[in-house]
């Protein structure tokens, strides 16, 4: 073997470990894709954690409401006894509160 094949076999020899780093440092290690897959997992949930907020906000809004037409509705209510009263009638008997809406109205009188 002549020195021009020597040469020419460490530098493949070179090249080939040269190859082998490289791929070798391209590839992406279990940590880096453990690290990924959180990372997406978090963005996905902090996307459901804004969704939820707004669905919340919405309901606070619809119970809101909802307390208002009841607060209008009493007030209504007591306004047209009185002046039912005030002409010299006896207004009629309310009907009885159904028992899952009576937490809800506990300030108005039976």
């Amino acid at each position: 073997m002549t020195v021009e094949t020597w040469v020419q076999a460490g530098l493949a020899l070179i090249g080939s470990a040269g190859g082998v780093v490289a791929a070798r440092s391209a590839r992406r290690t279990r940590r880096q894709e453990r690290r990924d897959d959180f990372t997406v997992l978090k963005d996905a949930l902090n996307e459901r954690i804004d969704d939820l907020k707004e669905e919340l906000d919405e309901q606070q809004e619809q119970i809101t409401g909802q307390g208002a037409a009841i607060a209008w509705l009493e007030v209504d209510r007591r306004s047209l006894r009185g002046y039912i009263r005030s002409v010299g009638f006896e207004p009629p008997a309310s009907k009885p509160i159904p028992d899952r809406a009576r937490p809800f109205l506990y300030h108005i009188d039976l």
